[in-house]
């Protein structure tokens, strides 16, 4: 499905040291793309960019895309043939500790690099990513399709929600569909896998505490999310951008929703009973009487149009993903393992879900 596609095409990834930036640097690389990343440096050596040191495998600039004359600049060095941008304060919490710097990441830094493109004027295909937390949550059982209503009950949720609606304006302003610019933007559910440390998700905290035989403490046990592996949503944003890049695909430049199975609309408990069967030890305790700001209790996406109109289907269940998420932390916490062996272990996974997805890895 994206054979040779990427072979030789120049992608400017936005956020390609973070944690779903990390894997599709890694993914573009194997598929024989020219990767130009623009980021924040990774915060500690941990982090899957540094301990994989995937700058061997892009070309690495670090940049603020609140910055917009930076962002322009390397756009127009670049010339790329597609961007993904990914660039973002992903945290929910973070958000009430700052939230201007929240918004301006978020609906700025989109603007930043629609502008940047707008202003090169040359033929482009671009993803823009934002967050399932783009809907406003009305808490009901139904999954979010592409044409609910956009919104926010925290800055975070507002931020992407925002950002949807600065994309559907540039699109309609400045890229219309007869235009040499196609661009469409992609919501994902709740991405977990191997090398996510940021702070406030359950993942990342399950494996510092878990690991270090400590007990997790969960702030919302009984909370619902879409989970899914990170490559599941990579893979839809690479079969977006692939089509994007053909000529007369206009009915592609719109949103869409990349979610897992309904299999892996999970409550938080269920997950953190499935980490510890797959760990073999430890446990969690409900802290929900701490003081916790407000975060959506129940979120499930509809991918009905993705499966329908891209042929994309989530291949992984809960339970794969929660295995292979456990597994993948074990290796990259071990002493004895090198960059090598985690750039390695990174080609296997891809490799393995692509054979599984039918897609020319």
């Amino acid at each position: 499905m994206y054979h040779d596609i990427y072979k030789g095409k120049k992608v400017l990834l936005t956020g390609h040291t973070g944690f779903k930036g990390s894997w599709l640097t890694a993914w573009l690389h194997h598929l024989g793309a020219e990767v130009y990343g623009l980021a924040l440096e990774p915060e500690n050596d941990r982090w899957l960019f540094a301990c994989a040191d995937l700058a061997t495998s892009c070309d690495h600039d670090v940049g603020d895309i609140r910055e917009f004359d930076h962002v322009q600049r390397r756009y127009a060095d670049v010339q790329p043939d597609i961007v993904f941008h990914l660039a973002a304060q992903p945290i929910v919490r973070a958000s009430y500790q700052d939230p201007v710097g929240t918004a301006a990441t978020n609906i700025m830094g989109s603007i930043h690099v629609m502008e940047a493109v707008r202003l090169a004027g040359r033929p482009c295909a671009v993803v823009m990513v934002t967050s399932d937390k783009c809907y406003e949550n009305r808490e009901w059982p139904y999954a979010y399709r592409e044409n609910d209503p956009m919104g926010g009950h925290d800055v975070y949720s507002m931020s992407k929600g925002a950002a949807e609606l600065t994309i559907a304006s540039y699109r309609s302003s400045f890229f219309p569909p007869e235009g040499t610019v196609a661009m469409a933007s992609a919501r994902a559910g709740n991405v977990i896998g191997p090398g996510d440390w940021a702070e406030d998700r359950i993942v990342p905290d399950a494996m510092r505490t878990l690991l270090e035989n400590q007990d997790l403490h969960v702030r919302n046990p009984a909370a619902t999310r879409p989970w899914q592996h990170v490559l599941e949503p990579l893979s839809g944003y690479l079969l977006l951008g692939a089509k994007l890049m053909q000529p007369h695909e206009l009915w592609l430049r719109d949103g869409w929703n990349f979610g897992p199975g309904l299999d892996a609309a999970r409550s938080v408990a269920e997950l953190a009973d499935e980490m510890i069967r797959h760990l073999g030890k430890g446990r969690w305790l409900s802290d929900v009487h701490g003081d916790h700001p407000h975060e959506a209790n129940f979120l499930r996406l509809s991918i009905e149009k993705a499966s329908t109109m891209l042929g994309w289907r989530p291949v992984w269940d809960f339970r794969e993903t929660v295995r292979r998420t456990v597994e993948g932390y074990r290796l990259l916490t071990d002493k004895n393992t090198d960059a090598g062996v985690i750039r390695t272990y990174m080609k296997h996974e891809i490799t393995d879900y692509a054979v599984e997805a039918g897609l020319h890895a």
